[in-house]
């Protein structure tokens, strides 16, 4: 790799690393150790082929959604880590702001199965297209779809202060949402 390339990407892992490992949080259902490992075999992936690749953060949560689907097929039968503390959030300002619904949240988002929690991470806090999220999950969209509608059920059960409009318009308001839709 050329030296402008390895800076570049030096620079990309400086400005990106917090973001990326808070969606790698969520994917791995709030185990920070897995949510690390899950970000540094996806920035080890992109490392490689930097000077090929167009948009860079693109392609590391691609990789990051491959390889944890590919997490899930391997250990199908394996029961899912709870973890007592909540990860740092990323800003000071909605530090106090709906702790308690935050709260609620997170717990409920870990008690969905890791595809719900896949695809209601990739819809609704990532905003991805149905196509799209049933492109990087390897299955229908029909799929993507039933499994939305059955994991907002089970959220909006879980947390009923969530109210009629469900998580997808909460998960932003309650600082859920990626630094650059905050605002």
């Amino acid at each position: 790799m050329k030296a402008s390339s390895h800076d570049e990407f030096r620079e990309f892992v400086a400005m990106r690393s917090t973001a990326l490992l808070r969606l790698a949080v969520l994917l791995t259902g709030g185990d920070r150790h897995a949510a690390e490992d899950l970000l540094q075999i996806a920035l080890m992936k992109a490392y490689g082929r930097w000077a090929h690749i167009e948009q860079h953060e693109a392609y590391v949560r691609k990789v990051m959604y491959r390889q944890q689907v590919n997490r899930w097929r391997l250990r199908r039968h394996r029961a899912e880590t709870t973890v007592p503390v909540l990860p740092e959030s990323g800003t000071d300002a909605d530090a106090g702001a709906d702790s308690e619904l935050r709260i609620a949240l997170w717990a409920a988002l870990g008690r969905l199965t890791k595809r719900q929690r896949a695809v209601v991470v990739l819809r609704y806090f990532e905003d991805l297209p149905e196509a799209e999220v049933a492109a990087l999950l390897g299955c229908p969209v029909g799929t993507v779809r039933s499994t939305a509608h059955r994991s907002l059920a089970k959220l909006r059960a879980l947390v009923p202060e969530l109210g009629p409009e469900g998580p997808a318009e909460q998960v932003q308001s309650v600082g859920y949402a990626p630094k650059e839709v905050q605002g």
